[in-house]
C-alpha cells in the first residue's frame, strides 16, 4: 500500500445524506439509488466524478462513533443554484492519504489501510471526513472497477 499523500484545498458538494450505523451498509445503495437520477440536476457540476463522504463524529476516546453520515454527491464550483430537497457540503482542505482500490470489497482495502499501513506511516488519522471519489474507472459491482479512497491524515507529533 503506497498511497499518494496529498493536499486538498475544500471540495464543494452537493447531493443526498444519511445517517447510518456500521451495519446498515446496504443504505449506502439505497442513498446512491435516490441521487443519481438527480445528479443532471446540478448545474455547477466540477466534473463527472462521483464523491461518496463518510462524516465520523468522534468519542471522548477518539474512537468514531457507531452512527455516522454518509454522503451520495458530486462536485460543484458553487452553491449558487441548489436543486429542491438536496443538499450542500464542504469538505475541509487538508491533507490526505490517497490510496487506489480497486474490485467490489471496500472493507478490506479500507481495514488494510487502517491495520497495516497507518502504524507505520506516520500519520494519524484527522478529524474531517473521509471521501471516495468514483471517476471513468469506476464500474460498480466490476472486479475491474477502480475508486480513490481519501483518508484524513495529519503527522504525528514528537
Amino acid at each position: 500500500m503506497n498511497p499518494k499523500i496529498k493536499e486538498s484545498s475544500e471540495i464543494k458538494v452537493i447531493g443526498l445524506s444519511a445517517k447510518i450505523k456500521r451495519h446498515e451498509q446496504h443504505k449506502i445503495v439505497a442513498l446512491w439509488k435516490q441521487f443519481m437520477p438527480r445528479k443532471h440536476e446540478l448545474e455547477t457540476l466540477a466534473s463527472e466524478e462521483l464523491i461518496a463522504i463518510q462524516v465520523f463524529s468522534l468519542q471522548k476516546n477518539g474512537e468514531p462513533k457507531e452512527e455516522f453520515e454518509i454522503w451520495a454527491c458530486a462536485e460543484v464550483t458553487d452553491f449558487k443554484t441548489m436543486p429542491q430537497n438536496l443538499k450542500s457540503f464542504t469538505i475541509p482542505s487538508g491533507k490526505y492519504a490517497v490510496f487506489l482500490h480497486k474490485g467490489t470489497n471496500a472493507r478490506l482495502t479500507y481495514e488494510n489501510i487502517m491495520s497495516k499501513w497507518l502504524e507505520n506511516s506516520g500519520y494519524l488519522i484527522d478529524d474531517r471526513p473521509h471521501f471516495q471519489v468514483m471517476g471513468e474507472t469506476y464500474e460498480n459491482g466490476s472486479p475491474d472497477s477502480e475508486e480513490d479512497f481519501y483518508v484524513p491524515i495529519r503527522l504525528i507529533k514528537n
